[in-house]
């Protein structure tokens, strides 16, 4: 067995950077509250609303890290490291649900928008832009190594967007007193969230699923594994992702001499180290005769 904290997983190379992404969204969310009660303003509230789920996520994305860390054990062989997909897929669910709040608060301001005091909005909002800006800095390079930095690099994402959509509506109502600029741009933000959450869905029930990870070709890794001298066929291949920066890889090599198959392992495993970026592999090699005795085989 290996251990979960054996393998350094993807996120847990940036919980510093998630652990001050948590700091800087926990602080504004309170002087959002603050902002929301003092002004009246129903935006900065739903906006803080909008920052508790960041934080949870954040916070989630964190434990997620930690258990991550922890040994393998006879009944969790890999240990915990997909509970750091599970975040991700339930930052991406809290996401949607956000969004569809968000598309009903618009609607409730369509039909009656609220009276805002506009100037302190815009400060608080500055603000927050600022804030978010920051946390995106921290999380963008983690966003691209793993479901889970990702996951709480987009609940930043959109209330970055939530800021500005706040910082644009109190313009318009400070210049034009147009209250329905907040509900439309409210609605907006929502409309821009869904095709990214949707994506991150994909990403991760491909990974639950055990689905090839996207930038592996297995035809061409099968290809390359039958140009190895010596090996007559392969089957039973199947190529997955642990954990985001973490796939894995195994097959029936079949080998003409299996004496040789210690020097055919040697070549396969080689291959798809260099060429498919796949240390955890876990090869058979055999004979046609023992692959005759299979009864059933897999592509």
């Amino acid at each position: 067995m290996h251990g979960g904290g054996t393998y350094g997983t993807a996120a847990a190379q940036h919980s510093g950077r998630l652990a001050w992404a948590l700091g800087l969204t926990a602080t504004y969310m309170l002087a959002e509250v603050v902002g929301g009660l003092v002004t009246g303003s129903l935006a900065l509230l739903a906006d803080a609303a909008h920052m508790l789920t960041d934080v949870a996520g954040l916070a989630l994305a964190l434990v997620a890290i930690r258990f991550a860390a922890r040994e393998a054990t006879s009944r969790l062989t890999y240990g915990y490291l997909r509970m750091e997909v599970l975040a991700a897929l339930t930052n991406a669910v809290v996401l949607l649900l956000l969004t569809i709040y968000i598309i009903y608060e618009a609607y409730l301001r369509l039909v009656d928008p609220p009276e805002v005091v506009s100037g302190p909005m815009l400060a608080v909002a500055v603000v927050g832009l600022v804030v978010n800006l920051i946390s995106m800095r921290l999380l963008a390079g983690g966003s691209s190594e793993s479901l889970n930095v990702k996951g709480a690099y987009f609940e930043v994402l959109s209330d970055m967007l939530g800021s500005l959509g706040v910082i644009v509506a109190a313009v318009l109502i400070m210049w034009k007193g147009w209250r329905l600029a907040d509900p439309i741009i409210g609605a907006g933000i929502g409309i821009f969230i869904i095709p990214r959450t949707f994506i991150l869905l994909k990403q991760v029930a491909n990974i639950l699923m055990e689905g090839t990870p996207e930038h592996i070709d297995v035809d061409d890794m099968q290809r390359r594994l039958l140009a190895i001298p010596g090996v007559s066929a392969v089957h039973d291949l199947h190529v997955w992702t642990i954990t985001s920066g973490m796939d894995a890889m195994s097959c029936h090599l079949v080998v003409d001499d299996l004496s040789q198959g210690p020097s055919r392992l040697r070549q396969a495993r080689a291959l798809l180290k260099k060429d498919f970026g796949i240390d955890h592999v876990t090869i058979q090699v055999e004979d046609e005769a023992l692959r005759s005795e299979e009864v059933t085989l897999h592509v």
